[in-house]
């Protein structure tokens, strides 16, 4: 007669690595003993093995529900038992191979959306990572590429560093995380940031039917607030010190005191969206350019001084060479060289402002605050530059910039850089 018993699997080969735990394990005997693993485990202290059940008083089962697990395991036993019983004198023409295939398929169609989902599914943040990498990465935004693999490898890394399974997420497993992070002394604004990509990974993978879970914990959990950071700003006596430095010309220091103010001659732009200019960007006495951040389209007038600096590096150009020489093209092989020169020109601006007698250790980012802040200083309208870029998002802020008409926006900017 088959038998069927819940049994601790103590083998030295089914030992997890990191946890030193056993898997619980239905054991049939039909002229042959099999195996079938279950998902749970625990330590030879956590199983009660008279009785079959977890035990709840063990510190190794403190994080678990032994309640829904004994439930859950016992009806298996039930179930497997039952089947014995019923086939009676079958048994004696098939295997117990052939017994232990059915015990899986009664399971299976008796088995939860949730973990039916879980057990067919076994896709990795790493697997769809992957591929949403790789779009960013054809499309010319390394920086998001980047964000998402930080975001994978502190999910990882959290995970004994194994792959972390799209239905291992929960809001458990977030909240651990981030109690982690917590207890290490780590910002809120990072753990914030790591969290934030792995739930565009985990929400694109839903939105494309990569994965179907059977509740979005992203629903439940709240990700930790972010700290709003002091926006960093120069006064217009500042910005006119460093335009009165002299140094030589096509010296590296001369080139990046150019950046920073073409830069805010541009209302503020970004290094990035200066990298990327090109000849071809100049239309009659406009600059047209595509903001990185949000892929916008912007276009903004060319102010006297900003025409006197590009008369430095538009002699004898084609359209499609880039104005300055910190040239990026947007692509990923690219990204590299573009993020050491923006370390070098972070590291000249500090000399520059050290020249001009400025006690910040300024950096490009400067720049788009700068133009904000004195904007606002001067009165301009807080519809037209909302609070100096006071918002928790850049893009909140562009949508403001970019809602008005380009007669008041260059009226705004010659005010601010003249």
């Amino acid at each position: 007669m088959a038998r069927a018993k819940l049994i601790l699997d103590t083998r030295t080969k089914s030992k997890t690595a990191n946890e030193g735990l056993f898997p619980i394990v239905l054991r049939v005997f039909h002229k042959k003993p099999r195996m079938i693993r279950l998902s749970y485990k625990t330590s030879k202290a956590g199983w009660d093995a008279n009785n079959m059940i977890f035990k709840k008083s063990v510190s190794v089962n403190k994080n678990i529900d032994c309640d829904d697990i004994n439930k859950k395991i016992y009806e298996k036993l039930h179930s497997a038992k039952l089947m014995i019983n019923e086939l009676g004198d079958t048994l004696d023409q098939i295997t117990v191979d052939t017994l232990v295939e059915n015990i899986k398929k009664l399971w299976d169609s008796k088995l939860n959306s949730k973990v039916k989902k879980d057990l067919s599914n076994e896709i990795t943040l790493a697997d769809w990572g992957k591929v949403l990498i790789e779009r960013k990465l054809k499309s010319g935004k390394p920086s998001t590429a980047n964000w998402y693999k930080d975001g994978i490898a502190a999910f990882e890394k959290f995970n004994s560093n194994t792959p972390v399974k799209f239905h291992q997420i929960t809001v458990t497993f977030l909240t651990n995380f981030e109690i982690e992070h917590l207890s290490k002394g780590n910002s809120k604004n990072g753990i914030s940031a790591y969290i934030r990509a792995v739930r565009a990974v985990y929400n694109s993978g839903i939105k494309e039917d990569a994965f179907i879970p059977f509740k979005n914990p992203f629903i439940n959990y709240k990700i930790p607030s972010t700290t709003r950071t002091k926006k960093k700003a120069l006064s217009k006596e500042k910005i006119i010190a460093i335009r009165n430095l002299k140094y030589e010309e096509n010296s590296s220091l001369w080139h990046t005191k150019n950046y920073l103010l073409s830069m805010f001659n541009c209302r503020g732009m970004n290094l990035i969206d200066l990298a990327k200019l090109k000849i071809g960007d100049i239309r009659g006495n406009r600059m047209f350019y595509g903001r990185s951040k949000t892929g916008d389209s912007l276009t903004v007038r060319i102010t006297s001084e900003f025409s006197e600096i590009l008369k430095s590096y538009i002699q004898d150009k084609e359209p499609n060479e880039f104005i300055f020489p910190i040239g990026y093209d947007g692509s990923a092989e690219s990204f590299k060289k573009y993020r050491s020169d923006r370390r070098l020109v972070n590291k000249l601006l500090k000399i520059i402002a050290k020249d001009a007698n400025i006690e910040e250790k300024i950096t490009s980012y400067y720049i788009r605050h700068s133009w904000a802040t004195i904007a606002k200083k001067m009165g301009v309208s807080t519809e037209i530059i909302s609070e100096g870029l006071g918002h928790h998002s850049l893009r909140t802020t562009e949508i403001y910039l970019k809602s008005f008409d380009n007669t008041v926006l260059d009226e705004a900017n010659d005010l601010v850089v003249g």
